[in-house]
């Protein structure tokens, strides 16, 4: 398995940079996820560490031997796409030993009916039939060797095109937005199916996807992307508690981390025109953020923000309310502030245009610089907020 390291790697096209000077190390066994919004750069890097776009600056190695002219082949790769790029005139059976044909393949194979005699031959050769009948076992394709890409649900071609790039024995798997064709059901089992194939082959993965829960449920780190830029590198924990930026505080969450852009002075915080409260050590010019979840809902008049409720979404296990932030206990008009977003548990009764008041945690607020949306490290502040 490589060892990646990515050393100030650039790709421009023309005088647009894509990728700008993208640094970073990837070790033996990662799952990592490249995350981020789509026309982020994040597919044009999984190329070109696969070969098959070109660096235009920078170095990339693995275990430390510069591959940037390297092959896909000579790099030992597998590369899953999103269109899962099955032949439709194959059945699962060719498509899956495919590679290990072409391994095997000889240039004077490749003369008419010489070829179609020889991939039949090569098809059938003892190690290429054991081990494509392993690995259809291993992803409960059997049943269906004989059937082609026409005949199978989109979670079944999704597991043909991983048995595909698993025949080889890749050092290196590079899967490229695999689960977006599929609905919500397939996704999670595939989700499920794809984290338990990185327990058991031990390989280094690198993922790109836009959506968030795949990133939060399957990667040991996550690269967050933006315009080309990393936004920040960490484990899903410290993306999701400590955004290093506002970019990454809206990004990833559903909903996001609240921003409420504040007024600070004297241990004081205050929304402009709305309700003012106590906070320690708040820093200066700065937005506060804070989680859905770590938002308590009170009874109205017992806690420092005076909301009024203006959605209610119901998923099962949990809700979901947005509010309105009220100007004060008694004018009561709604300030022209963003959604405030509380997540609770359960379905408990709760109405729109009913009148809360929100109260929080100090430890669960994250401050953010209003110029640059950096995140400011943490103040030392009140026990709570309420």
């Amino acid at each position: 398995m490589p060892h990646i390291e990515l050393d100030h790697i650039g790709k421009s096209f023309g005088t647009t940079n894509v990728i700008r000077d993208f640094n970073a190390s990837i070790a033996d066994g990662e799952f990592l996820v490249l995350l981020g919004p789509s026309g982020c750069g994040k597919s044009t890097l999984l190329r070109m560490i696969a070969g098959l776009g070109d660096i235009t600056r920078g170095i990339l190695s693995f275990d430390g031997r510069r591959v940037n002219d390297w092959t896909p082949s000579q790099r030992g790769v597998a590369f899953v796409f999103q269109s899962y790029a099955l032949y439709p005139h194959m059945t699962v059976r060719e498509n899956i030993a495919f590679p290990l044909v072409m391994d095997a393949f000889r240039k004077w194979y490749h003369i008419p009916v010489v070829n179609t005699v020889m991939r039949w031959k090569l098809m059938r050769r003892a190690d290429i039939a054991e081990r494509t009948a392993r690995i259809a076992e291993q992803l409960e394709l059997t049943a269906l060797l004989d059937r082609r890409p026409a005949n199978l649900s989109g979670g079944q071609r999704q597991r043909v095109a991983l048995a595909r790039s698993l025949v080889r024995d890749p050092s290196l798997y590079l899967l490229d937005e695999p689960l977006s064709n599929l609905d919500a059901k397939l996704r999670t089992q595939m989700r499920a199916e794809i984290s338990t194939l990185h327990n058991r082959v031990r390989k280094t993965f690198i993922y790109v996807t836009h959506d968030q829960v795949e990133a939060m449920t399957m990667a040991t780190k996550i690269i967050v992307m933006n315009k080309g830029e990393i936004q920040q590198i960490g484990t899903p924990d410290q993306i999701y508690s400590d955004p290093a930026n506002t970019f990454v505080a809206r990004f990833v969450g559903a909903p996001p981390m609240n921003l409420l852009d504040v007024a600070t002075a004297r241990g004081t915080v205050s929304i402009p025109g709305g309700p003012s409260w106590g906070h320690e050590a708040a820093p200066e010019n700065a937005l506060m953020g804070i989680r859905p979840e770590n938002l308590v809902l009170n009874p109205e008049g017992d806690g420092p923000i005076p909301v009024e409720v203006v959605v209610v979404e119901r998923l099962g296990a949990e809700t979901i309310i947005g509010c309105r932030i009220l100007s004060d206990r008694r004018d009561q008009r709604f300030l022209d502030t963003d959604l405030v977003f509380v997540r609770v548990q359960g379905n408990p009764r709760i109405v729109a245009g009913t009148r809360y008041a929100l109260s929080y945690a100090a430890e669960d607020v994250r401050w953010f610089d209003r110029a640059t949306g950096a995140a400011i490290p943490h103040a030392t502040a009140l026990p709570n907020c309420a």
